[in-house]
C-alpha cells in the first residue's frame, strides 16, 4: 500500500521576498485600476448628467446634446469632464436657489444651503451626505424630521443607500426591504408616482422610524432619470398632515431629481465591445429576440423604444423583412403594442424600474394591410444596461395540439400505450404508469399478460378482448378490475387496435373508469330504492283512497228527515299524495235530534286518513249519550290526545232539535259556519273554541241559534276557500258574496258554491248544507 507523503517545502528567504514584491505590485496595480474606475465612472456620470442638462435647455435629443457639448468643450480648450463639472455645478446652483426663494416665502430666515452640499456628494458618491444636506437644508424648513434615500433593485426590492433624522439603528434595521413588503415606498416604486400617507399609523402600513414617529405624514417620489426609476425619497413629518402646497410638492420633485442624480450608475450608453456583446447574446437564443433601445423627446422623457437589433429567428408577424424593422420604433412596427396592458407599456415598466418580467401570453397585434393580425406569445424582457433585450416565442399548432392532448389525458385519467409484438418494444406515457401503481422507471406491462394483473373473474373478458385483437386483428375493447400493487383495486377500460405496418404492433389507451363504475352502482340501487319507494307509495295511496271512499263517497249525497234537508258534497284532493283528512257527518241520533260535523286534521297521507276515521267514529259513539256539542268536544279533545298518533284536528259540532228548530253549535279552531237569510250571507259568531289535540283541558262555548224555513246553514272545510295569495277574511268575503246568490234548491246552492271555489291548495273539501222543509 503506497502512502501520500506530500510535505510543503520551504521557500527560500529570497524568493519568498520576490514573490511578495510581486503580491504587492499586483495589490497596488488593483486599486490603481479601481481608482481609475470610479473617476471614469464620475467622470462619466458628470458628462451624462451635462448631456442631460442641455437635452433640457436646448431641447434637442441626447445626441445633438453630446455633439454640443464636445463642440463647447474644444472651442473653450477645455476637456470635456471639466466643462461637464461646471455645467452641472450651474444647474445646480439654478434649482436651489429657486428652492431657496420658496423656502423662504414659508419660513422667513430659513435660506437653502444645498448646492455645494450637493455637488460634493455627487461628484463623490455619497448618498449618506446628500440625505444629511437634504434635511438640513431644505426638508427641516418643511417641518420634516426623516429623509431616506432608497436605491431601487431589479428585483422591486429596496436598498437603504442614505437616511438622517432616524434613530441609529434604524439604517441597520430597514437595509434592505425584499420585493413584496407593502411600504409607501414600494408603492411609489411600483407605480412610478408619488405616494402620500397623511398619516402612517392610520394607513396602517410599516416604513422607516415607524417606532419615532408613528403618527407622522410620510411622502415617497420616485427618483428618476432618463426614464429609470433608480429608487425613491420618503420624507417624514412628526405629525399628520392633510396635504402638501402645490410648491412643496415641487420642491419634493426637485429633491427627488438630485436624489436620482446620486443613484445614478451611468449605463446610458454601452461600449462598443458591450454592445456587440450584447447582439451576440440575442443572436444565440433560439427564440426571436430583438434589442431595444430607448427613444427621448426633447424634454428627456422616454416616448418610444428604437428596435436597434434583431436575431435571425426574429420573424415580422406581418411577414416584413428584417431590414425594414431593425432601425424603427417600436410603436411605429407595431403600433398596437401601445394597448393598455400590452407589450409597449411591458417593456416601458422593466426599462423603468429594472424588474424583469416574464409571462406564458401576451397579444402582440401587427397591421398588415390595415387588417390586424393578432398572436399569443411567451414574453421575457430584461433590461441589460440602457437597452432592453425582448424574447417572444410562439407555439406552433402541433405542440399546442400536444400540450391539450396531455391536459385532456390527465384530466380523464387515460394512459395511451403502443407495443411492437415482434420486439417486444413497449411505450407507454406517464399516467398509464400512475394507472397502473408504477414508478415511471419500470418495466412496463406487455397487452398479452394483461389478465395477470386483472381480478381472476375478468379472465374471460380479457381473453375474449386479446383474442379479437391479436388473432383478428381488429380493434377491441373491454373492461376490467385492475389488481395494483399497491393493494389498490381499480376499474379499467382498455380499447386497442393493431398498427398497419410491416412488424405487428398494436397501440391503444386505458381509462380509470372507477368513478363512473361507483356512480353507476350507486345510481342503480337508488333507482331500485326508488322504484321499491314509488310501488309503496303507489299501495299506500290506493289503500288510503279506499278507506277515505268508503267513510265517505265523493258521490253526491242528500239525507232527508221529516222536518229537515241535508245535502252534502265532499271533493277529494286533486292529487292523490295529498289525501287529507278532511270528514263530516250527518246522522239522527236516538234522542230523534239530527248531529251535524265537519273536521279537517292536520297533514296528509294514511295518518290523516285514519285518525280521521278514528275521530268521526268516536264522535258519532259519544253523540249517543245526549251530550251538548261543547261536552262533545272536550271529549272528544281527549280522545284526539290519547287514542290517535299525536294528531290534531279542527272540528265544528252542531245539534239540531226538530221539536223547536233550535241549532246547538260549538267549534275546535275551526271557522264558524254560514248563515243564508233571504239574499244575505253572514259568517256565525266565532265563538271560543280551541283545535282538537292543542291543549289538555281547553274551554269550548256553545252558541244557540233558531231556523226559519227561509234559512240555509252551510258548515265547510277549508279546502272551500284556502288561498296561498289571500287572507282568511278576504277568502271568506268572497264566499259570502257567492252563498248569497239566489238558488232553487239546496243541492244547487252547494254545487255553486263548489264550481265558484278558487282555493289553490288542491286540499279536501267538506259542505253540509242545511234548510227546513217546507210543511
Amino acid at each position: 500500500m503506497s502512502q501520500d507523503t506530500t510535505r510543503e517545502i520551504p521557500l527560500p528567504e529570497s524568493r519568498r521576498a520576490d514573490v511578495v514584491g510581486r503580491l504587492a505590485a499586483t495589490v497596488d496595480r488593483l486599486r490603481a485600476q479601481v481608482r481609475h474606475g470610479h473617476d471614469a465612472t464620475a467622470a462619466r456620470g458628470l458628462v451624462e448628467l451635462a448631456t442631460g442638462v442641455l437635452v433640457e435647455r436646448l431641447r434637442c435629443g441626447p445626441s445633438a446634446a453630446a455633439a454640443q457639448l464636445a463642440e463647447l468643450a474644444e472651442q473653450a480648450g477645455r476637456t470635456r469632464v471639466e466643462l461637464a463639472a461646471e455645467i452641472v455645478d450651474e444647474a445646480a446652483r439654478d434649482e436651489l436657489a429657486e428652492a431657496a426663494r420658496w423656502s423662504a416665502t414659508v419660513d422667513d430666515g430659513v435660506s437653502l444651503r444645498l448646492r455645494t452640499a450637493e455637488s460634493g456628494a455627487l461628484a463623490a458618491h455619497d448618498v449618506q451626505a446628500v440625505a444629511e444636506s437634504l434635511l438640513r437644508h431644505a426638508l427641516a424648513p418643511l417641518g420634516a424630521v426623516g429623509v431616506a434615500v432608497w436605491s431601487a433593485g431589479g428585483d422591486s426590492s429596496l436598498t437603504l443607500a442614505g437616511c438622517a433624522g432616524f434613530a441609529a439603528d434604524e439604517g441597520g434595521r430597514w437595509r434592505y426591504v425584499p420585493p413584496g413588503v407593502a411600504v409607501p415606498a414600494r408603492a411609489a416604486l411600483v407605480k412610478r408616482d408619488v405616494e402620500w400617507v397623511s398619516s402612517l399609523a392610520a394607513a396602517g402600513v410599516p416604513s422607516i422610524g415607524e417606532r419615532d414617529v408613528p403618527t407622522g405624514a410620510r411622502a415617497a417620489l420616485p427618483a428618476s432619470t432618463g426614464g429609470r426609476v433608480l429608487g425613491v425619497l420618503e420624507v417624514c413629518w412628526p405629525h399628520p398632515v392633510a396635504e402638501l402646497a402645490p410648491r412643496a410638492w415641487r420642491q419634493l420633485a426637485a429633491l427627488a431629481q438630485l436624489c436620482a442624480h446620486s443613484l445614478d450608475y451611468p449605463v446610458a450608453e454601452l461600449a462598443p465591445g458591450e454592445d456587440v456583446q450584447l447582439c451576440d447574446l440575442a443572436d444565440s437564443l433560439r427564440d426571436p429576440a430583438l434589442v431595444l433601445r430607448p427613444h427621448h423627446d426633447g424634454a428627456g422623457r422616454v416616448v418610444d423604444f428604437r428596435i436597434a437589433h434583431v436575431n435571425p429567428r426574429y420573424s415580422d408577424l406581418g411577414g416584413r423583412p428584417r431590414g425594414e424593422v431593425v432601425g424603427a420604433l417600436l410603436l411605429e412596427a407595431y403600433p398596437l403594442a401601445a394597448v393598455d396592458g400590452g407589450l409597449f407599456e411591458r417593456v416601458e415598466h422593466v426599462f423603468a424600474t429594472g424588474e424583469a418580467f416574464r409571462a406564458d401570453r401576451v397579444d402582440l397585434t401587427a397591421l398588415v394591410g390595415q387588417v390586424p393580425l393578432t398572436a399569443a406569445l411567451g414574453v421575457g424582457i430584461s433590461r441589460v444596461g440602457a437597452a432592453v433585450l425582448l424574447v417572444w416565442h410562439t407555439e406552433d399548432e402541433a405542440t399546442r395540439l400536444a400540450n391539450l392532448l396531455q391536459h385532456a389525458q390527465r384530466l380523464g385519467r387515460i394512459g395511451g400505450f403502443e407495443e411492437n409484438l415482434a420486439t417486444g418494444e413497449i411505450a407507454w406515457n406517464n399516467e398509464l404508469f400512475a394507472l397502473y401503481g408504477l414508478p415511471a422507471s419500470a418495466k412496463p406491462v406487455p397487452v398479452e399478460q394483461l389478465a395477470r394483473h386483472a381480478h381472476p373473474d375478468d379472465a374471460v373478458l380479457i381473453g375474449r378482448f386479446l383474442r379479437t385483437l391479436l388473432h383478428h386483428n381488429r380493434p377491441a375493447s373491454t373492461a376490467f378490475r385492475l389488481r395494483r400493487s399497491d393493494g389498490v383495486a381499480r376499474h379499467i377500460r382498455v380499447i386497442a387496435e393493431p398498427v398497419p405496418g410491416p412488424s405487428p404492433a398494436v397501440r391503444g389507451a386505458y381509462q380509470d373508469i372507477s368513478a363512473q363504475h361507483w356512480t353507476e352502482v350507486a345510481l342503480a340501487a337508488t333507482r331500485e330504492q326508488l322504484a321499491h319507494s314509488e310501488q309503496q307509495a303507489v299501495e299506500s295511496t290506493k289503500l288510503t283512497l279506499q278507506l277515505q271512499h268508503a267513510i265517505m263517497p265523493p258521490a253526491q249525497n242528500t239525507l232527508s228527515t221529516p222536518s229537515l234537508d241535508v245535502a252534502v258534497r265532499y271533493r277529494p284532493a286533486e292529487k292523490d299524495h295529498l289525501i287529507g283528512g278532511d270528514w263530516y257527518d250527518a246522522v239522527v241520533l236516538p234522542s230523534s235530534q239530527i248531529l251535524l260535523c265537519v273536521g279537517d286534521i292536520a297533514g296528509h297521507g294514511i295518518e290523516a286518513a285514519t285518525s280521521m276515521v278514528v275521530l268521526r267514529n268516536a264522535l258519532r259513539g259519544l253523540a249517543a249519550t245526549g251530550a251538548g256539542p261543547s261536552q262533545l268536544l272536550t271529549w272528544l279533545n281527549l280522545v284526539t290526545r290519547h287514542l290517535t298518533d299525536h294528531v290534531t284536528a279542527t272540528a265544528v259540532c252542531a245539534l239540531f232539535d226538530p221539536s223547536d228548530n233550535t241549532l246547538r253549535w260549538a267549534r275546535a279552531g275551526h271557522l264558524p259556519p254560514v248563515l243564508v237569510q233571504g239574499s244575505t250571507a253572514t259568517s256565525l259568531p266565532l265563538i271560543t273554541g280551541p283545535l282538537l289535540g292543542g291543549l289538555a283541558n281547553p274551554t269550548y262555548d256553545e252558541a244557540h241559534l233558531h231556523l226559519t224555513p227561509t234559512d240555509t246553514l252551510l258548515l265547510y272545510t277549508d279546502g272551500l276557500i284556502e288561498r296561498k295569495d289571500r287572507t282568511v277574511e278576504e277568502s271568506l268575503a268572497r264566499l259570502l258574496t257567492t252563498a248569497a246568490r239566489t238558488t232553487s234548491t239546496l243541492d244547487q246552492r252547494l254545487d255553486r258554491l263548489l264550481t265558484h271555489s278558487n282555493s289553490d291548495t288542491d286540499d279536501d273539501t267538506c259542505i253540509i248544507g242545511v234548510q227546513l222543509r217546507a210543511p
